[in-house]
């Protein structure tokens, strides 16, 4: 066995309990037992359902291990039972089971892992939301944590796996029918988790996660075979950027391209050449033109290339693009026949790759243009203009009474040349080499004082000083121009990721930055204005600021609502490149910012919509269960072919009669609480003796008013309280006491007066509630411990609490000496 290879493995996976995952493993099971395989079932879990252990029956099962845990047994799958037995498949329910403590692994996808080692093909089941990076998604999406999770890499790692899919419609019907759960957990489920559009989501969740599966497998498979084409499994839209103004026209093209195919990805590309210059795009348009992008729904990348329509086209290859969109050229008719450019090149080259030509308003206008800023400043070049102009006259005066060759000459001019090259750059010193030139020929060139050159060695010698004076000078001014680019560059990134930064840290983004591009430029003020029939001011940073472009020293255009007015000074090219991605962040942070405050406007409407499906979900049972006893109760009686002896009747009568004041209590509580959070409670407060209103409260717990005791002080001052109002309080307080006293122990309802505050307290014996869980008692729909839905719908504490409240009062916890837990209702004493 230790030689066979590793088994394959198959994994049904579903978007929700119930789709027929199991069902469909068991069906595939049967299938392969008829061809003559040797299938056994690991371990499988039918959930009681009828269909699903009609399937099972007759199969090899092989016998679950039993462990103690705690004091209770449980059964786990017993992995070198299905070892030993050595199967052709074994069928492995639940992957993402957690075992019970004790057990060799801590996880069940780590028992089949054993097996699959073992050389046995496993089959097995998953549900979406048990996938670790979805985990939280489902979370937000359904309101239920799922704590049992698998990481997603075991999962790829599955020879195969297989979708079992269903519509949310069908689903639900299955479920109404009582195929998936017990009918009495249906009206709950269906409320909560298994609403229309929990479904459609985790279904969604489903099918995407398959196909980034299926992608894998296509890549691996192209990858393993050397397949260079593209294939044209699902629509991939590549646009190319080059940092123009017409990027925003060709992303909008790109975004309709993809949209006329169902799933279609859009991808966003920018090249720039290999020493990681700007390869003359607008840093601003591309921060804009990736917003763009992603807004949209694509992504966006930059890759580096001196050859741009083989790094395009590598690009579009290894993403398995299908069709490419580049701007039409910019360049004019002659530049275009002395070179084919990017858009003729890629098409020439794109074999299968479809590739859009899109016009735009700068087709054949010529790249814009701007004018080179000078390598040096202005301090050098005038030194070098000076060192020119009285450098060349002093040397020549020095050199003619020294006598020296012709050679010797043009060397020490030279190496003023170079000196002036290094100090003023490419001007200056072709301006002296001309000069040089010019004083060699005339002072020191036979015959002199005159601009005859006798000798061809001597031309040739003042030329090649010409030539190198040249040479010299373009080197030195290029790498001062590159030095100064790199210095420009290092000092924007450094900008630019300090503006990073502001906008990462969240709620005061937009202040931040606004600050931040003051205080780097050296501005005045800094105004982000949003026009909508008129400019307004949305945030501002500075001194008085802008109501409008027109007042602004320099404006950034960021869209059509959005100027960004920085007034202070005017900023040169170079600096309003990087304002202009200032602007395009702070066009980011305003959205961030404003669906924030959408997120939190919608917060209270998200909690009034999960409070009422809480309430629906809660309700559901125990609306049922007090009308089915009475309603059981009342059909009994009125049945006239059965004889009830007396003491049956009152029996009957009595059922009817406590589950009747269950649904008036629980309907009255409802009531109460919806009245409560619309703000329309009704209070009238006037004084109520404690000792009168007492009995009658006591009376209406119905059955349990026997296991109620009061021990009132004489004499004890009157409260202003709502008499209804109280009379709600008190028997929802005395009721929950009753519920977890002990069989014999009575409730004690007890009251003491201090100062102008009365206390009511309620007594009991019960297992009390945890220090940290007292106020957490006091939301709706909640109980202590996990308990089933037959407690109530946990209204009566938080209900209490809010009726105390509006009548000026409080309600406290606190623990009972001696076990139990103490009730505490304070009202002011009447005057």
């Amino acid at each position: 066995m230790g030689d066979r290879p590793r088994g394959k493995w198959r994994v049904y996976l579903g978007a929700a309990p119930g789709v027929g995952k199991t069902f469909a493993m068991l069906s595939e099971a049967r299938r392969a037992r008829e061809r003559g395989k040797d299938v056994v079932v690991g371990l499988v879990e039918t959930h009681e359902r009828a269909r699903t252990a009609q399937l099972l029956a007759g199969l090899e099962i092989v016998p679950r291990q039993t462990l103690t845990y705690r004091g209770a047994t449980f059964t786990e799958l017993d992995t070198d039972a299905v070892i030993r037995r050595a199967p052709k498949t074994a069928l492995i329910d639940e992957l993402a089971h957690t075992n019970v403590p004790g057990s060799r692994n801590a996880k069940r996808w780590q028992d089949i892992e054993e097996i699959l080692d073992a050389g046995i093909d496993v089959i097995s089941t998953l549900n979406i939301q048990h996938l670790e990076s979805l985990n939280d998604v489902v979370e937000q999406i359904t309101g239920v944590p799922q704590r049992e999770t698998v990481p997603d890499e075991v999962v790829r790692r599955a020879d195969q796996i297989e979708l079992v899919d269903m519509s949310p419609e069908a689903l639900r019907r299955r479920m109404a029918h009582g195929n998936v759960y017990p009918l009495e957990r249906v009206d709950a489920a269906l409320a909560n988790y298994f609403r229309v559009g929990n479904l459609t989501a985790l279904r969604e969740l489903a099918l995407i996660w398959v196909a980034d599966k299926v992608d894998e497998q296509l890549d691996r498979y192209r990858a393993d075979h050397s397949i260079a084409g593209t294939w044209e499994a699902r629509e991939r839209v590549v646009v190319a950027l080059t940092g123009g103004q017409e990027g925003d026209t060709l992303i909008r093209r790109a975004a309709r391209i993809a949209a006329r195919s169902k799933g279609a990805d859009l991808l966003a590309v920018h090249i720039t050449n290999a020493e990681g210059l700007d390869s003359g795009g607008d840093p601003a348009n591309l921060v804009r033109q990736r917003t763009l992008v992603e807004n949209l729904g694509g992504t966006y990348h930059q890759v580096v290339g001196d050859d741009i329509p083989r790094a395009l086209l590598d690009f579009a290859r290894g993403v398995n693009a299908t069709q490419l969109v580049l701007g039409a050229s910019r360049r004019g008719r002659l530049a275009q026949l002395v070179s084919r450019g990017v858009g003729v090149t890629t098409t020439a080259l794109s074999g299968t790759i479809d590739v859009h030509m899109v016009t735009h308003e700068a087709t054949r206008k010529g790249a814009a243009r701007t004018r080179p800023r000078a390598a040096l400043t202005r301090t050098r070049r005038a030194a070098g203009w000076g060192l020119t102009l009285l450098g060349l006259p002093l040397l020549t005066a020095a050199l003619l009474p020294l006598d020296l060759t012709l050679p010797s000459e043009i060397l020490i001019f030279l190496l003023l040349v170079v000196c002036v090259a290094l100090t003023g750059g490419m001007w200056p010193a072709l301006t002296a080499a001309v000069l040089g030139f010019g004083l060699l020929n005339w002072f020191f060139t036979p015959p002199v004082h005159t601009l005859t050159i006798a000798a061809p060695d001597n031309v040739l010698a003042l030329a090649i000083f010409v030539l190198v004076a040249v040479m010299v000078s373009t080197v030195v001014d290029l790498a001062a121009r590159r030095s100064r680019e790199a210095a420009r560059s290092r000092a924007d990134a450094e900008v630019l990721s300090t503006l990073a930064g502001h906008v990462l840290r969240g709620a005061a983004a937009l202040p931040s930055l606004l600050a931040r591009m003051r205080e780097t430029f050296g501005l005045t003020s800094v105004t982000l204005l949003e026009r909508d029939h008129d400019w307004r001011i949305v945030a501002t940073s500075g001194g008085v600021p802008c109501t409008s472009p027109g007042m602004a020293d320099t404006d950034v255009v960021i869209d059509d609502r959005l100027v960004l007015a920085a007034h202070g000074r005017l900023l040169d090219a170079s600096d309003r490149r990087v304002l202009e991605a200032f602007a395009a962040e702070a066009a980011v942070a305003l959205r961030q910012q404003r669906l924030r405050e959408a997120a939190e406007q919608a917060e209270p409407l998200a909690e009034a919509d999960r409070m009422r499906t809480a309430l629906l979900a809660a309700v559901s049972h125990d609306l049922r269960t007090p009308l089915a006893s009475a309603k059981a109760a009342v059909e009994s009686l009125r049945a006239t072919d059965i004889t009830w002896s007396d003491e049956d009747r009152a029996e009957l009568l009595a059922t009817a009669d406590e589950s009747l004041i269950k649904l008036n209590r629980l309907v009255s509580n409802l009531l109460d609480m919806s009245r409560l959070q619309a703000g329309v409670l009704g209070v009238r407060l006037e004084p109520v003796a404690i000792e009168d209103i007492l009995p009658r409260t006591i009376a209406d717990l119905g059955p349990v008013r026997d296991r109620v005791r009061d021990d009132l002080p004489p004499e004890i001052p009157e409260i202003m309280a709502d008499p209804a109002l109280l009379e709600r309080v008190l028997v929802n307080l005395m009721a929950n006491a009753v519920r977890y006293s002990p069989e014999g122990e009575p409730v004690l309802v007890t009251a003491s007066w201090h100062g102008d505050n009365v206390e009511i307290r309620i007594i009991d014996r019960g297992p009390g509630i945890p220090q940290d869980a007292h106020e957490r008692v006091f939301m709706p729909f909640q109980r202590l411990g996990d308990r089933g839905s037959h407690t109530g719908v946990g209204l009566g504490l938080a209900l209490s609490r809010g009726l105390t409240e509006a009548m000026g009062g409080t309600l406290a916890l606190e623990d009972t000496p001696g076990g139990g837990l103490t009730m505490t209702v304070s009202l002011r004493r009447a005057t």
